[in-house]
């Protein structure tokens, strides 16, 4: 495991997790099945890189998302002996059968905190996805397994501009009152900004403060780890990311991908925050989620490196004249 690079920046936590989405949420819109065997060998990089939390499948029809038809597979070929925390996303009751069944650690609900985009990603409307969610919990319950909740287009909606705090604190409030303490705010549209970040961060320690909230940023406007940075000043000490920048929602227009890993670990190392990943091994596995992809991804310390990784002067040309 790599130390922190760079002094502890004041006012940041000391230490925070890295939770690993690129493995259903990268993977889950990519037109051309990745091979349940390239998948389980992602996530046992990720985690042989000293990623600890992990968002591995999703247990959602077939139909409705093929390339996490394999889920259950996914789940039994990875290797468990170091530990970490393997989630999934689960839609429905049937989802959550089979969740429990394949021996998840924690199950993921989700919804939206806006009406529309709830109408669009889940054809449901936000009662009705609350409504849903008790046999979820009460499978979980007896499962003995955690449940997480995450609430998308917490920052702001594609179809109705911004959401109001009042709408993520209610959704929060009813999961806190199901018994998830778990929470994730979801950037879905890539609309959160450093003072938005800050706004809903503060609503959320006052209206539910036993929550353990974790950030999901995308970059769609380039500015997704400021929006890291203004959460590390509010405490936050759980972000979601994808290796490489793998993703986006597939029911956003113009959405692009999550913030990417390696570059969320460097900026953490950069700033004094210990994180428990090997950065060099992280850079790896983000190059061969690229090969599996099969095109150029976003990340860009995967491509230059860390900041005081050197070259030899003979590699480079010398400038004439």
């Amino acid at each position: 495991m790599t130390a922190p690079a760079g002094h502890l920046v004041k006012g940041f936590p000391e230490r925070v997790s890295v939770v690993e989405v690129g493995p259903r949420d990268g993977l889950q819109s990519e037109p051309q099945f990745v091979p349940t065997d390239r998948k389980i060998a992602l996530v046992n990089g990720l985690i042989d890189a000293g990623i600890r939390h992990l968002e591995v499948t999703s247990f959602v029809s077939p139909r409705a998302v093929p390339q996490m038809r394999d889920a259950a597979d996914v789940l039994a070929g990875i290797d468990r002996s170091k530990g970490a925390v393997l989630t999934a996303l689960v839609p429905n009751a049937r989802g959550a059968d089979c969740a429990a069944e394949a021996g998840v650690d924690a199950m993921v609900v989700f919804m939206s905190a806006s009406e529309s985009h709830n109408l669009k990603n889940v054809n449901r409307t936000r009662a009705q996805s609350l409504e849903g969610f008790a046999n979820i919990v009460r499978i979980a319950g007896d499962a003995d397994i955690p449940v997480y909740g995450a609430i998308a287009t917490s920052f702001g909606c594609p179809f109705e501009g911004d959401v109001p705090v009042s709408s993520v604190v209610e959704i929060a409030r009813a999961y806190r009152d199901m018994g998830i303490t778990t929470l994730s705010l979801g950037d879905t549209t890539g609309m959160a900004t450093p003072p938005v970040v800050q706004e809903r961060c503060r609503a959320l320690r006052e209206a539910v403060p036993e929550a353990d909230i974790a950030l999901h940023f995308h970059n769609t406007r380039g500015v997704g780890l400021a929006c890291v940075y203004a959460g590390l000043l509010e405490g936050v000490t759980r972000y979601e990311a994808s290796i490489g920048g793998l993703g986006g929602c597939p029911f956003v227009p113009r959405a692009t991908g999550n913030i990417c890993t390696e570059d969320l670990v460097y900026m953490l190392s950069e700033c004094g925050v210990e994180t428990g990943v090997d950065l060099e091994k992280l850079i790896g596995v983000a190059q061969e989620a690229e090969a599996i992809i099969g095109r150029t991804l976003p990340g860009q310390v995967m491509k230059a490196g860390p900041r005081l990784q050197t070259a030899s002067m003979d590699s480079v040309a010398t400038a004439n004249g």
